[in-house]
């Protein structure tokens, strides 16, 4: 599919500068787009000007905290899509900072919605959400009936974001799409920890020939996205307005066991080694469980599906940190 829709048009990235956020850009400057990036390079957050090399001069960028909402209406003044991409990923830090997590996911994401509605006329949002809100599966592949219960700070704040973002649609008529997108990985991810994902930090023990491990006893079922499959279900849903008012999954397409994704890294690598070891206390009592998403609500709205094999994504992540690892 191309992106003929965004030639010319008005664009503002929220959380441009991480690595969803970077790859999108690409794409839609590539797409003849006018790219305006917002980030406010939070520490903890992934934003990084290295997620734009060799589009700089293609993009605009202002450092941003959009709690400051004061500074957010000329910003969005003219903009006619705003890909909502900001906010606090890590589980784990949202139990041991939980207002911290409330400011970012909740405080900011409002700031964001009342400067759009003061906009005339309002751009169409696309607000990246999480599979996390459904919390512990009940059954698989999870849809999007399956009871939302989410376990931790961090999926209840993204839960309210999501209502938010979906109120203001239907009060305000403002156009907005929320995705709730499953693991996503590639090229820009932040690697030095987990507050993104776990997969970063097995990429970046591998491509320094460390050994990584392996919580749990392996057995627990999840599935992944590619980054370029996650900016192309971005790009669908803001351009067809058959997508606006809908909160829709995404999903992988391919579920592997962690054993088998420790087995199928480690093969994309040329070798490699990992250790099973039994889950740390405090993840235990958030992890998920299983979780596979079912895509086919997206897939036969908008004509999404995931197109890049696992094995494939896996081993163009890793020679993009053998070369670029030290940034991230």
């Amino acid at each position: 599919m191309t992106f003929d829709a965004f030639y010319g048009r008005r664009v503002l990235i929220t959380g441009g500068l991480g690595f969803i956020g970077g790859s999108l850009a690409r794409a839609l400057v590539e797409a003849g787009a006018d790219v305006l990036i917002v980030d406010a390079l939070i520490p903890e957050c992934g934003g990084n000007y290295a997620n734009i090399a060799g589009i700089e001069r293609d993009v605009r960028v202002e450092e941003v905290d959009l709690r400051e909402q004061e500074r957010l209406p000329p910003l969005l003044e003219g903009r006619e899509f705003v890909f909502n991409l900001a906010g606090h990923t890590s589980h784990i830090d949202s139990m041991n900072a939980p207002q911290t997590d409330l400011q970012l996911n909740c405080r900011a994401q409002l700031s964001l919605l009342e400067a759009c509605r003061r906009v005339a006329p309002a751009p169409t949002i696309v607000f990246a959400g999480t599979r996390q809100i459904y919390g512990r599966p009940r059954y698989l592949p999870v849809d999007e009936s399956h009871p939302i219960e989410p376990i931790d700070v961090n999926g209840i704040h993204k839960l309210a974001a999501e209502h938010y973002h979906l109120l203001y649609g239907r009060v305000y008529g403002i156009p907005v799409v929320v995705l709730r997108l499953t693991n996503t990985y590639g090229p820009g991810m932040r690697v030095r920890d987990a507050r993104q994902t776990f997969l970063g930090v097995w990429l970046r023990a591998l491509v320094r020939g460390e050994e990584f491990e392996v919580w749990g006893d392996g057995s627990q079922l999840r599935d992944f996205n590619y980054v370029d499959d996650a900016v192309s279900a971005c790009l669908r849903a803001a351009a067809d307005s058959r997508a606006h008012g809908r909160a829709l999954n995404l999903g992988g397409g391919q579920s592997v066991s962690l054993l088998e994704l420790a087995e199928i890294v480690v093969a994309a690598n040329g070798g490699g080694s990992y250790r099973v070891v039994p889950f740390p206390d405090d993840r235990r009592s958030i992890d998920i469980g299983d979780y596979v998403g079912d895509y086919r609500a997206i897939r036969d709205l908008l004509g999404w599906e995931p197109k890049v094999r696992l094995e494939d994504g896996l081993a163009r992540s890793l020679e993009y940190f053998r070369e670029h690892g030290a940034r991230y």
